[in-house]
């Protein structure tokens, strides 16, 4: 199974978990797939007032430079880890 075909199922599986991640995982898995699929982070970083927005940029630009094979792998690695 190619690498894609993993991080694909690793969608799949993320919205099926056994328990609701809490909040600092959600971002990292956000910040992956983001990196996975778009590449590094663009645009300006939200304002103060709109923390979700923020928090989520945030997150993704702690992955600047990480290709997009290496995001994808451990996104697929973190959604393996959480079935568990």
């Amino acid at each position: 199974m190619s690498i894609l075909d993993q991080f694909n199922q690793a969608q799949l599986d993320s919205k099926n978990l056994p328990e609701r991640p809490d909040n600092m995982t959600l971002l990292r898995i956000y910040a992956l797939f983001k990196q996975a699929s778009s590449g590094d982070v663009a645009g300006e970083r939200p304002g103060m007032t709109d923390f979700v927005a923020r928090a989520k940029f945030d997150a993704w630009a702690e992955l600047k430079g990480t290709s997009k094979d290496q995001a994808m792998q451990q996104y697929i690695d973190l959604v393996e880890d959480l079935k568990d």
